[in-house]
């Protein structure tokens, strides 16, 4: 099976397992153990998230002329890699535990046309149920002649001890070597790495094929029309919007824009389990059952069950299940996770400084230089140090993970929003009426929710507009069930002087921030904001 690879013998090869069984061998290994409702909780040690910095490519003839190299993906030489495999592959074969190997076999991508047959390995059981909930699973006939596009080998517990040597930022690496379709993970057990990997891969060739790669959510309406996009960043609200109790839920995380319409990436969801509220995310809450995974929560010791306000060893605490655990998914109903064409586009942001409105409409031009910019900002206090909110920009909402030039996915949103006339809404889940460092509340969840049903229902179209005077974006004047009160920042802001203030502060944020891209396009660089 691993011929491919050219491994020696690496003792058992554990190939597919039932996810019951790979939930008994964690709990007998000692990787984790059961908590409430069923879930298997694990911890990943230091690494609590991604480790961006430790990202990189083989310098290749093969990809050079389409990478984007520069703050996201770097260069290593080849001979690094290849020291690096050999030092991976003398792990697995030395097998000092007698584990062997867990191997899943499995697919990115639900449109059979552009789908990715993704092969991972990994020593624990843990890791092999995370990419079991997280790709799309085989029916056992298409195992039969299975031939890996892409191999993804986590070896978390061997580390580079010469990486200054190597080039490398730490003893941590994450190698991927695309003329090869290999990639080696060392030094970090955080789950996200494997699914994040094979998605820098999805990144990287769709768009060479016409087919917009997507860092968002998607869902439809009940009769399976009406697709609707969300893009934000972590923290801004967007798997917890597109899981909606009312529309089916297409995935939670990535997508391809082809010309079959929308697809979702994934076989399962990995959302933020900070804060879950069993009433304000029901849906979420009740995927939290055996068979699902558990990352890095707090549990008390003797009922097993989570805090899931306890932040004491991350923010960022997850969950990860199959997306059929969605009670309300395409997938749960025995579907195709696919949409057709959009019918809408939204961007979340979390605006801490309180100058975004709560909703407004963007040109195709506009929504390229919102795209590009990927805003959100931080709120003051949830970082040692920080008294004012922090802008934070990711080009196309998904920066970490994009493996060609910005502008590349943000020329194919504007052609495909043209194409098939889509229309594209900002919303800020964030403040509004003064910046969260003044100690003013976010904006509710359930009005966050009700703009979103304005939006996808069409009714939002009925009201007025008028133009913000910094960011030009349109802005509506009345929304049934939404105080008019907090839909004109202007009106919103009691102190007209601190509210231009703030709001020329994020204008010049944008700016510098685009002023990176090197954007040629007048229409686009002139879609931003302006200082009044």
């Amino acid at each position: 099976m691993l011929e491919h690879l050219n491994f020696g013998d690496i003792g058992e090869i554990k190939h597919n397992l039932p996810v019951e069984q790979l939930v008994e061998d964690a709990v007998n290994n000692g990787e984790g153990e059961i908590g409430m409702r069923g879930v298997l909780m694990v911890d990943t040690g230091k690494y609590t998230g991604r480790s961006p910095n430790d990202k990189f490519f083989v310098e290749e003839d093969f990809s050079k002329d389409n990478l984007w190299i520069g703050p996201v993906n770097r260069y290593v030489d080849e001979a690094v890699f290849d020291e690096l495999y050999e030092k991976v592959k003398s792990h697995y074969e030395a097998n000092e535990d007698g584990s062997g190997a867990y191997v899943f076999d499995g697919f990115c991508g639900a449109d059979t046309d552009y789908r990715l047959n993704v092969r991972m390995i990994a020593r624990k059981a843990w890791q092999s149920i995370f990419v079991n909930n997280m790709f799309i699973r085989p029916e056992e006939n298409e195992l039969e002649n299975f031939e890996p596009d892409f191999t993804i080998i986590n070896a978390s517990s061997v580390f580079d001890e010469k990486w200054e040597e190597h080039g490398l930022n730490s003893e941590t690496f994450i190698i991927f070597n695309l003329e090869k379709r290999i990639a080696i993970i060392g030094g970090t057990e955080y789950g996200g790495e494997m699914k994040k990997g094979i998605f820098s891969i999805m990144h990287y060739h769709l768009p060479l094929k016409g087919v917009l790669s997507m860092h968002c959510s998607a869902n439809v309406d009940p009769d399976g029309s009406n697709t609707a996009l969300f893009f934000g960043l972590s923290g801004t609200g967007k798997t917890t919007l597109s899981t909606d109790s009312k529309r089916p839920l297409i995935g939670d995380d990535e997508h391809g824009w082809s010309d079959n319409g929308i697809f979702n990436f994934e076989g399962g969801c990995y959302a933020k389990a900070i804060d879950l509220n069993p009433e304000h995310e029901p849906e979420i809450y009740n995927a939290i059952r055996a068979g699902a995974l558990a990352e890095n929560v707090v549990y008390d010791a003797n009922t097993k069950e989570i805090d899931f306000t306890d932040r004491s060893k991350t923010e960022n605490t997850r969950i990860c299940y199959p997306i059929d655990f969605i009670d309300n998914s395409l997938a749960a109903m025995g579907k195709i996770s696919m949409g057709g064409h959009p019918k809408t586009i939204i961007f979340l942001t979390c605006d801490a400084y309180g100058i975004l409105p709560p909703v407004s409409k963007l040109s195709p031009e506009q929504a390229m230089y919102h795209f590009i910019s990927g805003y959100t900002a931080k709120v003051a206090g949830t970082e040692r140090g920080v008294t004012e909110p922090t802008a934070t920009f990711s080009p196309c909402y998904g920066g970490p993970f994009l493996t060609l030039l910005p502008l590349r996915y943000a020329e194919l949103l504007r052609e495909k929003m043209n194409e098939y006339n889509v229309p594209c809404y900002l919303v800020n889940t964030g403040w509004v009426g003064a910046s969260a460092s003044s100690g003013a509340k976010r904006i509710s969840l359930p009005v966050t929710r009700k703009i979103i049903h304005t939006i996808l229902d069409g009714s939002i179209e009925q009201s007025d507009f008028i133009v913000d005077n910094y960011f030009g974006v349109q802005i509506p004047t009345a929304l049934d069930g939404i105080s008019e009160d907090i839909l004109l920042p202007t009106h919103a802001w009691k102190n007209s002087e601190d509210y231009h203030k703030t709001a020329k502060l994020l204008v010049e944020k944008f700016h510098h921030n685009f002023e990176h891209y090197n954007i040629d396009d007048p229409a686009v660089q002139n879609a931003g904001p302006v200082l009044d």
